[in-house]
């Protein structure tokens, strides 16, 4: 929905169940006109879409896509923007380092990702932009040498070159403007904004460029133009503040170099700090959020500054070592700013907006708490519920 007349907001519908085009479109059926009469009654509400692999496919068959056309229509909802990160099955199964795979150096990544782009063309409303977020290039400890990593960011940037040929025939073609937001997390390829500015310099350049220039003919300054407009961040609020990275020194980063951040996911973290309460019962309480479905890197910020990584929250319960601070990669609800011993980073959200209301930074933002289902009890409320207070939580503080 347009909140502001400038930013469009939504939430992330992997919150869903949907292996298939099937189970998919009975979960927005179940789920999304009832959050639309509460949220947005009187107004059109856009949608974050997410497509499976296999939804996607099953969505180019018979008449689906002119059905679910139809439905959205009826039901005064659009689609403007895509989650493309997870390829499989995200729900009610083991996910974790999986939903790297297939990575951007497979041919079944261009793919999948291309056809979301047809669909996203054919759904989007005109005179509106339209994303899709993505894998941010691979997860790290698939690639044990800095070769390899080097031919995964290679294999990677000449695989993103096509999307760049793709949005650009696609934008000639509808007139409609589409751009691909890839998305950094702890243990990505990406992690933080140095690694995406070192990215877009030492690998996405300079294989891109010359593509454009030899396919479009366009000159070497109109090609990187291109290549930045087409090839944009998905900035996960969550994910940034595991780097320890502060909104505005990450968004003035990019600025100054050119990228563009396609869309801002709104999202909150676990920050645990150990102070001079007890620090057993702060230990029992981050045990409740250890599951088997996701991954949650834990991070740490150093004394010289650097974070830290640890690529799954046992690690750490099993340690149990002396820390001031650490922040754990699981999306706990937006509107809390502590529960039990621990806390959120929902403070990373507050200067997020904040700075949002004095700078342009993103059109689109997208709520994306995705593990309702494996919240610890306590924290555990009707899902329609939770989505709504959510989005009006955050309405209210736009």
């Amino acid at each position: 929905m347009d909140v502001n007349g400038t930013h469009q907001l939504t939430y992330c519908t992997n919150i869903h169940p949907g292996s298939n085009w099937e189970s998919t479109f009975t979960s927005l059926k179940e789920f999304v006109p009832g959050i639309k009469a509460k949220v947005s009654p009187d107004r059109p509400f856009g949608l974050g879409l997410r497509l499976s692999n296999k939804a996607s496919e099953e969505l180019d068959e018979a008449s689906h896509l002119t059905e679910f056309k139809g439905w959205l229509e009826r039901h005064s909802l659009y689609v403007f923007t895509m989650n493309g990160f997870p390829y499989g099955n995200f729900h009610g199964e083991r996910v974790k380092e999986e939903v790297h795979a297939p990575d951007w150096t497979t041919r079944e990544r261009v793919t999948y990702t291309k056809r979301l782009f047809e669909q996203l063309a054919e759904l989007l409303p005109s005179g509106m932009s339209g994303g899709i977020s993505t894998s941010p290039i691979s997860y790290k400890y698939w690639y044990a040498t800095k070769d390899l990593k080097r031919k995964a960011f290679e294999t990677g940037a000449r695989h993103l070159s096509e999307i760049v040929l793709q949005l650009y025939d696609l934008e000639s073609g509808t007139g409609k403007y589409l751009h691909l937001d890839l998305e950094p997390e702890p243990d990505g390829l990406l992690e933080n904004s140095e690694e995406v500015l070192g990215f877009f310099a030492d690998y996405l350049l300079p294989i891109a460029i010359p593509v454009l220039q030899d396919t479009i003919r366009v000159d070497e300054a109109e090609a990187e133009r291109l290549i930045k407009k087409y090839i944009t961040v998905c900035y996960d609020i969550c994910h940034f503040s595991l780097a320890y990275e502060e909104p505005e020194y990450t968004f003035q980063k990019f600025a100054k170099e050119g990228i563009q951040v396609g869309k801002i996911q709104v999202s909150a973290a676990l920050k645990i700090l150990f102070d001079e309460r007890d620090q057993d019962a702060i230990w029992a309480s981050l045990s409740h959020f250890d599951e088997p479905t996701y991954l949650h890197q834990v991070t740490e910020k150093k004394e010289d500054g650097k974070v830290k990584t640890y690529n799954d929250l046992p690690i750490v319960l099993e340690e149990k070592n002396d820390f001031t601070e650490l922040r754990a990669h699981f999306h706990v609800p937006i509107f809390l700013e502590r529960f039990d011993t621990l806390f959120s980073t929902q403070d990373h959200i507050v200067k997020v907006i904040d700075y949002l209301k004095e700078h342009s930074v993103s059109e689109h933002l997208e709520i994306e708490t995705y593990t309702w289902d494996v919240l610890p009890k306590g924290l555990k409320r009707d899902l329609s519920e939770s989505i709504i207070r959510e989005i009006n939580w955050l309405k209210e503080r736009m």
